[in-house]
């Protein structure tokens, strides 16, 4: 599909690591409202690399992706540009936006608690509950060296400091079941097999195992399970998004700021919430049911910024507690 360069054309040009499929609902709907064309181009790896690269003469308009981290990466590398819109600033709470309008959070998922059934008292939990002794031998968990969990225990880092952060993955890690590997549907799994109780995994499996998509096994996973929305300790739910930028060198821009602005409508963000089983980051939009019957979300207020930057010494304190060994 060809790209425009052309300013001011009817149709603008997304740059995205979001899988074609669970994007191209929103983007079919905007451009059958709109009258826009919408160039997508799927970049799997290297996004930032790639709209570096191709410097002033980049067609990219808006450069979407997942990950707080990647967010930041476009914002620190320069390629993206301030943008003020009081449709986005409506619509996203500050804490999910950059102050100066350089990125913008789409969706939300959460970083859940999956359990067993027979568990009871676990409405109240939170994070640092974890640690705990009483739960030796019963968390199952993927490697900590994962983003989903480097994010956590950035955030966890931000409130608690390097002291408490490295107690409590001593704590944890004294508490698996099994060493941290696999994915967030393996915790499911395990649960399922009783060879552990609980575990940390984001919402959005919980959706795509119960509804089927990934195939009858997984389906009996994710209905194996209770899900319960931790909090920090005075706080909220952890949550990462996906999110986009309006590119620096965006040949489009006024289109690139019409599509964001679309993307956190009533209707796109509960297009989100059907197709993906993410949370809307806007107040009020339709929830998918199932995320629904979870309960309601209080994402946690620990600015986005200050958890991207303190990843690697997130990722230094596993490595030195040797928490996927």
């Amino acid at each position: 599909m060809g790209l425009s360069g052309t300013a001011g054309a009817a149709e603008v040009n997304l740059y995205t690591t979001r899988e074609p499929g669970l994007i191209r609902p929103l983007l079919e709907a905007y451009a059958a409202k709109s009258g826009v064309k919408v160039n997508t181009v799927f970049v799997e790896k290297g996004l930032a690399e790639r709209v570096a690269a191709e410097g002033a003469r980049s067609a990219a308009d808006v450069v979407m992706t997942v990950d707080i981290g990647n967010l930041i990466e476009l914002v620190d590398r320069d390629l993206a540009q301030p943008v003020r819109s009081p449709v986005l600033e409506a619509a996203v709470p500050a804490p999910l936006r950059d102050a100066d309008g350089r990125w913008f959070t789409l969706s939300m998922r959460a970083r859940v608690l999956y359990a067993d059934k027979g568990l009871t008292d676990l409405k109240a939990a939170t994070y640092e509950s974890l640690a705990d002794p009483s739960w030796k031998g019963k968390i199952c968990l993927r490697s900590g060296q994962h983003p989903y969990n480097t994010a956590l225990i950035s955030a966890f880092l931000v409130r608690h400091g390097a002291e408490k952060t490295e107690a409590w993955l001593r704590g944890v890690k004294a508490n698996f079941a099994r060493k941290a590997a696999g994915g967030d549907r393996d915790v499911a799994r395990d649960i399922a097999a009783d060879l552990c109780e609980v575990g940390l995994a984001n919402s959005y499996y919980v959706g795509l195992m119960r509804s089927g998509r990934g195939g009858p096994d997984q389906q009996k996973w994710g209905e194996a399970i209770k899900v319960v929305l931790p909090i920090f300790e005075g706080g909220g739910t952890h949550v990462n998004v996906s999110g986009a930028v309006v590119a620096k060198n965006a040949p489009n821009r006024d289109e690139a700021v019409k599509l964001l602005e679309y993307l956190v409508s009533d209707e796109a963000q509960a297009l989100y919430a059907k197709t993906d089983y993410e949370y809307p980051v806007k107040a009020g939009a339709t929830i998918d049911p199932l995320l629904a019957s979870l309960g309601t979300l209080t994402f946690d207020p620990t600015p986005l910024v200050e958890i991207a930057r303190n990843r690697k010494a997130a990722s230094l304190l596993l490595d030195k507690v040797g928490f996927d060994n």
